[in-house]
């Protein structure tokens, strides 16, 4: 297996000559630990976990919403979803920022390239050169045997197949998104830095693979999950209706779980292939100098609780999500601090020499990266983002959704599931979660990792719980969108970490 470059000097930009080209990985519905370096006992991502080995692996990377196009505005703009505004998978044309990444990077001299599923408020005019958009059941149709296999995908409304897709690997939505990327940067001129975003949509939903995947993760011989449909009963609320709902719209859905699980685990490991094919060919394209950046915009239950997708709470499988930097300047280390999508963007600011956007309330991992060394209690806590707003529903109620009742058809991210807001902190192994309806959640990890004992109310953990709200108080303040600027300058802390550098980090 090729070896990673090794570390480049940390540098700033002078000349776009002199910045390292940027690709970065992303998948939808990902969860962080279902892979041989996240000790999951198949290998679904041996590439990937190559990079991270010779990058800095951050095993505990988190998303800022466990929902698409909130999380993927994160990334963009470095804001959490009550800053930049897009609190539903509908509304990304509301985005609220002052300069996002592509703004960061246009500025900085890169050449801007799209490839794969967009869900973001940046379109085709946005990059100088984009193909797509690619979404989960289709994308661009150039020749008869695409057309065929989206109809295909779009005929197993979202659910889990049984036998081996019937189409070979050319036809499926990774191998035509990283085609599609090779395309745009073939001939391109290494001297000018190029910034290359392939976006997968899988392993989400629908759970389809073709051979030779489908068979290279017997269902019999997948780890079995923690807990099952009793655990969403138990807990009520959302976690209940949304249990309801699926066996109600397509009975014995659990049944399946051993079929889903080995299909999303074939998933995990046709990116893998097809993440080496690209960098094969960005390396024989672009050189050595480039700095990969590898996140996913949320989880998947992947069967755990007796769930598929995603849709209710905030539990690890959605929130934390594969989060590694590998070449350009980056150190070789793994790394246990509290990371988030949202630090993407300042990251990427501070290593090419950009200012970091006003607004901007992600923290910048460059110091990290380059100083193997190099800690700071900024990273001892993480904090996130769930919910539209409004009331939340009850496990009772059914309120119009935007797809019938009837029927196997459905969406889990839905009026209910989605309703009133949440707000997360986690803190060494603690994990505390609160909710507007009044209701709150606090969960050891290291003890109880599937979040099943709820200790919120437990009078042997009143002090852990004042000391995560105080916490999470602080959080809320930060996260508060400082947009617009106007006649009064406000006082940046160096890397956007709130702590003083020279009195705090070692």
């Amino acid at each position: 297996m090729r070896e990673v470059p090794a570390p480049r000097a940390a540098r700033r930009v002078g000349t776009p000559a002199a910045a390292p080209h940027i690709v970065l990985i992303m998948t939808d519905q990902h969860r962080a630990d279902l892979s041989a370096r996240a000790g999951f006992p198949l290998d679904t991502t041996p590439f990937l976990d190559h990079l991270a080995e010779q990058g800095t692996d951050f095993q505990r990377g988190y998303t800022s919403s466990p929902l698409c196009v909130p999380a993927r505005e994160s990334l963009l703009t470095g804001r959490f979803p009550s800053a930049h505004r897009v609190t539903q998978n509908s509304t990304a044309e509301a985005a609220s920022y002052d300069r996002d990444l592509l703004d960061v990077l246009g500025e900085a001299g890169y050449r801007r390239v799209f490839a794969g599923k967009p869900h973001m408020h940046r379109g085709p005019d946005d990059f100088d050169a984009y193909r797509g958009p690619y979404f989960h059941t289709d994308g661009p149709e150039r020749n008869p045997q695409h057309e065929a296999f989206d109809r295909w995908l779009d005929e197993l409304d979202h659910g889990v197949a049984h036998e081996p897709t019937p189409f070979p690997l050319e036809a499926s939505l990774p191998y035509r998104i990283v085609s599609d990327a090779m395309d745009e940067i073939s001939g391109t001129d290494p001297s000018v830095p190029t910034f290359l975003w392939v976006s997968f949509p899988e392993p989400h939903n629908p759970y389809q693979v073709p051979e030779p995947y489908f068979s290279m993760f017997p269902a019999e011989q997948i780890p079995e999950r923690l807990h099952g449909p009793e655990v969403a009963r138990a807990k009520g609320g959302h976690w209940a209706w949304l249990q309801e709902l699926t066996e109600e719209k397509r009975p014995g859905y659990d049944d399946e779980r051993a079929r889903y699980r080995a299909n999303y685990c074939g998933q995990l490991r046709l990116l893998d292939d097809q993440v080496r094919r690209l960098m094969e060919h960005v390396w024989t394209t672009l050189g050595d100098d480039v700095l990969v950046i590898m996140v996913s915009d949320h989880g998947d239950y992947v069967a755990e609780y007796g769930l598929q997708r995603k849709g209710a709470g905030m539990p690890e499988v959605l929130m934390r999500i594969p989060f590694f930097f590998s070449g350009g300047p980056v150190a070789a280390r793994t790394r246990a601090e509290l990371v988030s999508i949202v630090d993407i963007l300042p990251t990427v600011a501070e290593l090419v020499g950009s200012a970091v956007p006003d607004g901007a309330t992600g923290r910048s991992l460059a110091p990290l990266l380059l100083d193997p060394g190099r800690t700071s209690p900024e990273f001892d806590d993480l904090y996130a983002e769930r919910g539209f707003g409004g009331l939340t529903y009850r496990a009772d109620e059914r309120p119009p959704l935007h797809f019938p009742y009837e029927g196997r058809t459905f969406d889990e991210l839905n009026t209910v599931t989605q309703s009133g807001r949440s707000r997360m902190l986690r803190r060494g192994d603690l994990k505390l979660i609160v909710h507007s309806d009044g209701s709150g959640e606090l969960y050891d990890l290291a003890a109880d990792p599937a979040e099943v004992h709820d200790l919120f109310h437990d009078p042997a953990h009143a002090a852990d719980r004042a000391d995560l709200l105080w916490r999470l108080t602080q959080w809320m303040l930060r996260a508060q969108d400082e947009l617009p600027a106007g006649a009064y300058t406000a006082k940046r802390a160096p890397h956007n970490w709130a702590f003083d550098p020279d009195g705090a980090t070692a």
